[in-house]
């Protein structure tokens, strides 16, 4: 289960999920283009494409920072041939760009939902559409999209309607996309935590420090995605995968190691069911 060699096209790398993604692809000797905004250091969030990329190559890998809106399809268009242009082609496409916002209908201003919806549906489309013509020449592509599985129950959308939408409309991209290049052999998937995880956009949108204590690390999701992505792409496509249970597929028996505080109790992720069997010894508390 290597990466080596492979090169990935990742929104959103320069912190958090997709930079832990990277760094893990990294350690086999991949090639990364990490595709963000945040070129400056921002006041209040950690990481920039050039920190990112700095980090990439010191774990090993090979790193193409590149400015990336995901909202311009221009801007989408011309990273993804730059990478394909510096790496010989692209292997992997990870859709981990995501804004969040979890008002009601009644408050949200209607420019913050055109701000989701356009980054996390409409960027996961325009992204995956740059990569499929480099995919579909590549020995083992994936697509591998930071999204839910597909529930529809109304206890998803109501009370965060805009948001649910914007994380579905991601889902439904994998979905439609795994049936139409199935013959093409691109493994088009989804992957989203059991748990809340420890990035900014939990500390500052959803909880703080508190809500901080009771997450994972982004490690345990990218250690999933690693092992997604390892797999033969004509195989594994159409899947709704959750971290945990992948790695306990793979043989991981011990998941302590990824609790930001190993004695505080695991808080649950939206959109998972407190239903949705965990491996054996993890306990989630579900808030909904």
């Amino acid at each position: 289960m290597s990466l080596r060699g492979k090169t990935l096209f990742i929104t959103g790398a320069s912190r958090g999920i997709g930079l832990a993604i990277a760094l893990r692809a990294a350690r086999d000797g991949a090639n990364i283009a990490v595709a963000a905004k945040t070129a400056e250091p921002h006041p209040k969030l950690p990481g920039t494409i050039h920190s990112a990329a700095a980090a990439i190559e010191a774990a090993g890998g090979r790193a193409l920072p590149l400015i990336v809106d995901v909202r311009d399809e221009a801007s989408v268009a011309a990273a993804v041939q730059r990478c394909a242009q510096v790496f010989g082609g692209i292997d992997i496409c990870v859709n981990n760009a995501s804004a969040i916002n979890l008002a009601a209908t009644e408050q949200i201003e209607l420019r913050r939902y055109d701000l989701i919806n356009q980054i996390n549906t409409r960027g996961t489309f325009v992204t995956s559409r740059a990569c499929l013509p480099y995919l579909k020449r590549a020995d083992n592509p994936h697509i591998l999209t930071l999204s839910p599985p597909l529930d529809f129950r109304p206890k998803w959308f109501a009370g965060h309607l805009a948001y649910s939408l914007s994380k579905y409309g991601m889902s439904l991209c994998m979905l439609g996309l795994a049936e139409e290049y199935r013959a093409a052999g691109i493994g088009c998937n989804a992957l989203w935590p059991r748990t809340t995880i420890a990035t900014a956009a939990v500390e500052f949108a959803l909880g703080g420090a508190q809500m901080l204590r009771r997450s994972r690390r982004p490690e345990i999701v990218a250690d999933a995605a690693h092992v997604i992505l390892s797999r033969p792409a004509r195989e594994c496509t159409g899947q709704f995968f959750i971290d945990d249970s992948v790695l306990y597929e793979s043989g991981v028996r011990d998941f302590a190691a990824y609790s930001v505080d190993p004695t505080a109790k695991l808080l649950g992720d939206l959109f998972i069911d407190a239903t949705v069997p965990a491996p054996p010894g993890v306990t989630v508390e579900f808030l909904r």
